[in-house]
């Protein structure tokens, strides 16, 4: 058995099944993982996410400062004293005076409507000592939002199957689908969304797409005169999502898209499970995924809490910004050019599941989905 603190990065290794032993790590988040060989070749992994406190203080895990977030904000934070008799509370100052939200321990995590705009918001404990602490976090609001749109109406379903991956509806036998809105369990909001994938692939996919804004809008949006489309430049896709069976999924694509002027931008992002747990990126124009180098590991049987932030340039350039799993941000700031999308003028998200080579049946649950634009 063995621990991974850091992708590639063995720090222990130990022979037999059992593993226990201290490791020191640098002060910040870990996403470690634990690994077991088996003497038949065969391998499985557990991920565990550590936070490292360097000493007294407040330790702000989400949001990322200076980060651009929509409403409603998740705040997460622990907090650390030299008090021997601990963290009475802790609190979340929106500006100055303006205590929004306030909780005992030494543990915080909400999620907070914010109007639109930019906050200096401050995270403070206080001890049982009579001592107190802060951590700034600058975070800007954005303008804009669809929320809750796992439960929203426009949603439509296509297969696509090697090589060309192009869509079809029906496909045959090769792939089958389904849509299921309005579970309560599990469920974060009280009406998570069921996606389910099956059939015969192999490595066959079904996208799921909305039109939120533009031709075809679901969202009453159809911005006929061209007005409103090409104006917008920053995106966040916002979701939490859980899954029973996530080593049956070659990958999950998680995606928003925007086309006008015969220009087509889409910011694609894959996190390969099977295919070997990386988020790779999407390349517009020459058509392919480009790995990024970054882990993804989503937990199994767990919400998983993502966040994607990703810009269209002043220049007319895919800016993917950043990507956040679990409280961990990985900043890429890569930029593509946009491909060709002649006709077509809206903004739309995708949601896609991927098939193994077994074409594996697995289901994957949506919550809380929300798209922002600005």
């Amino acid at each position: 058995m063995g621990i991974y603190t850091a992708p590639g990065v063995l720090a222990y290794v130990v022979n037999g099944s059992s593993l226990n032993t201290n490791l020191n790590l640098p002060a910040g988040t870990h996403k470690t993982v634990v690994e077991a060989w088996d003497n038949c070749g065969g391998a499985s992994t557990s991920t565990v996410t550590v936070t490292v406190n360097s000493g007294p203080g407040v330790f702000v895990t989400s949001p990322g400062n200076n980060s651009t977030v929509s409403s409603p904000v998740n705040f997460a934070a622990t907090a650390t004293t030299s008090c021997a008799k601990g963290i009475g509370a802790m609190g979340i100052y929106t500006g100055p005076y303006k205590l929004a939200y306030a909780s005992n321990g030494a543990n915080l995590k909400t999620s907070m409507a914010l109007s639109p705009g930019k906050y200096n918001a401050v995270v403070q404990e206080w001890d049982n000592c009579g001592g107190s602490t802060t951590k700034a976090v600058t975070i800007t609001v954005g303008g804009h939002a669809f929320t809750n749109l796992q439960k929203s109406g426009g949603w439509t379903g296509f297969g696509q199957g090697p090589p060309k991956f192009v869509d079809c509806n029906p496909c045959g036998s090769q792939i089958s689908w389904s849509m299921t809105q309005g579970i309560q369990s599990p469920s974060t909001s009280g009406a998570s969304t069921k996606y389910a994938l099956g059939g015969q692939g192999p490595y066959w996919d079904v996208l799921f797409n909305n039109h939120l804004i533009g031709d075809l809008s679901s969202q009453g949006m159809p911005d006929s005169n061209h007005t409103l489309v090409p104006t917008l430049h920053n995106f966040t896709y916002d979701v939490y999502f859980y899954g029973g069976n996530l080593g049956a999924a070659q990958a999950l694509e998680f995606d928003f898209n925007q086309f006008f002027d015969g220009m087509g931008f889409i910011w694609g992002q894959e996190c390969r499970i099977a295919g070997g747990n990386v988020w790779d990126v999407w390349d517009n124009v020459n058509e392919k995924w480009v790995s990024t180098g970054v882990s993804c590991r989503p937990n199994n049987n767990a919400w998983n809490h993502l966040t994607i932030q990703a810009q269209r340039t002043s220049n007319n350039q895919l800016l993917y910004q950043s990507i956040t799993l679990n409280g961990v941000t990985h900043t890429l700031n890569w930029y593509f050019n946009p491909g060709k999308s002649p006709g077509w003028w809206g903004v739309t998200v995708n949601y896609q599941m991927d098939g193994d080579i077994k074409q594996s049946p697995y289901q994957i649950y949506l919550d809380q989905l929300t798209f922002s634009y600005d």
